[in-house]
């Protein structure tokens, strides 16, 4: 499906195995990034979750932030998950002093807007673009999408209406963790914007 794609996992920070696994089980090629010249080598990005006040930190402290910038506004597709949307926001709410994200989706994203780690959850989600099964979704101290601009679409929501999955062209944002739950719809989402963009 994949064929020979290469894609990178932003390895800053976060679960990168888990996102290496399901990648390399849907048959792409798949770099670590942690440095330029490793993000020039790949066609398409997954931003992991994790802490994306440190993910921006390293980023900067790494050189990658203007490059992931760069890449984003020339078409590279990304796939972001928890703190990964967090870092693809446009604009976030209760960040840190200081904190700054890669931008690109047009939302408004809040930070850790489902509490502590002790109030993960997991949902059932109908997401329609990616057919039935309904998805299993794992919330971890994820972000929650407040608005959704006129750029971007909402693919998820939870009962109580709050949206936990957006996509705007070749980027895909999630609240939650599809990597630790068997759930690969979106990663091939993901994979098959970056063949289309190949």
């Amino acid at each position: 499906m994949a064929g020979n794609t290469t894609v990178g996992v932003l390895a800053l920070q976060g679960d990168v195995r888990e996102h290496e696994r399901v990648l390399h089980d849907l048959g792409a090629d798949v770099v670590r990034v942690r440095r330029p010249e490793e993000l020039a080598q790949v066609s398409g990005l997954v931003i992991p979750g994790g802490e994306s006040t440190v993910i921006d930190k390293l980023s900067r402290l790494f050189g990658l932030q203007h490059p992931i910038r760069d890449a984003i506004r020339e078409g590279m597709p990304v796939l972001g998950t928890c703190a990964g949307l967090i870092m693809l926001a446009d604009t976030v709410v209760d960040a840190i002093d200081g904190q700054q994200s890669f931008g690109g989706l047009d939302v408004i994203v809040r930070r850790n807007a489902f509490g502590r780690q002790v109030e993960s959850f997991e949902a059932e989600l109908d997401v329609s673009a990616l057919g039935t099964p309904n998805v299993r979704a794992a919330f971890i101290r994820g972000p929650v999408i407040e608005h959704v601009g006129v750029g971007a679409t909402a693919l998820a929501s939870l009962n109580d209406g709050r949206v936990v999955a957006v996509e705007q062209g070749g980027l895909l944002g999630i609240s939650f963790h599809p990597e630790i739950t068997g759930e690969t719809r979106f990663h091939r989402r993901f994979l098959d914007r970056v063949a289309a963009r190949v």
